[in-house]
């Protein structure tokens, strides 16, 4: 049985490129979810962060531009809030994740999704 691997992708951002590219070296070819284009739901946002052992404050990309733009302040809202607001706001969620076998990674460095194969 074959697992399928997924990576949030973001062509535009470098560590994404990077971390497709060197799964693709290890011979994996993961589904491409341009997650800007198609954002994933807040079910499954907080299935990839329990997969991650992560809050959401820790998948969000606070220095974001957004996040002055939108006036948020991120420590005032909640677990539920905050997800709630990176699926609205998918531009906020730290890039590339990679799931695999029930596990997630963050592509920063890239090698850290490697460890998602062992």
């Amino acid at each position: 049985m074959t697992m399928i691997t997924t990576i949030w992708h973001n062509p535009r951002c470098s560590k994404s490129r990077q971390t497709l590219e060197l799964l693709q070296q290890q011979g994996i070819e993961p589904t491409v979810v341009k997650y800007l284009d198609v954002p994933p739901s807040a079910a499954e946002l907080t299935q990839v962060l329990a997969m991650l052992g992560k809050s959401a404050i820790e998948l969000t990309r606070v220095k974001e531009q957004l996040v002055k733009e939108l006036s948020l302040n991120l420590t005032d809202l909640s677990e539920t809030q905050l997800i709630e607001t990176l699926t609205a706001h998918p531009k906020l969620i730290e890039r590339p994740v990679v799931i695999h076998a029930g596990k997630a990674a963050i592509g920063r460095p890239p090698e850290s999704v490697l460890g998602l194969f062992k």
